[in-house]
């Protein structure tokens, strides 16, 4: 059942894994990880890369479509578009917390619903395609499918 929705994932981002493990890590949150009975990557270090990724290639698109904006001007845009509320707003819209992998009492906190572990899964997210795939598919990804809609 639970394959079934990351399939479901896949067709809603527009990318298929050919590495299970870096979905079902990028969806799994510590603690899902800390109750699990052996032992379970979680989204952190996939989630750090993400970040990095996604405001590398925001920052990138900025400077290319937008030569006459300062630096200030290039960050102030950068960080109203990577920032924890629009990432959680499009987290949301992809339903992303559908497939979040959450330990019990996150679950009962409603954690699949929790901005911040929105965000953080999307940035996992991208973090685990580009491991999977390269640049230019996570760029093609990020900008067709899930910033720009």
């Amino acid at each position: 059942m639970f394959e079934d929705n990351l399939e479901e994932l896949e067709d809603k981002i527009g990318y298929n894994f050919k590495n299970r493990e870096l979905l079902l890590n990028a969806l799994t949150h510590k603690t899902y990880a800390f109750e699990a009975l052996q032992p379970v990557e979680y989204n952190e270090r996939l989630e750090f890369l993400g970040d990095s990724i996604l405001n590398f290639l925001v920052a990138e698109k900025l400077y290319r479509t937008n030569e006459f904006f300062s630096e200030g001007e290039l960050t102030r845009r950068r960080a109203s578009i990577v920032n924890n509320r629009k990432l959680s707003e499009i987290a949301r819209e992809l339903n992303l917390g559908k497939y979040l992998r959450l330990g019990k009492g996150e679950r009962q906190q409603k954690g699949y619903t929790n901005p911040t572990n929105l965000a953080n899964a999307l940035e996992a997210l991208i973090g685990a395609i580009y491991l999977d795939s390269n640049l230019e598919t996570v760029r093609e990804i990020v900008f067709n499918r899930i910033l720009i809609k």
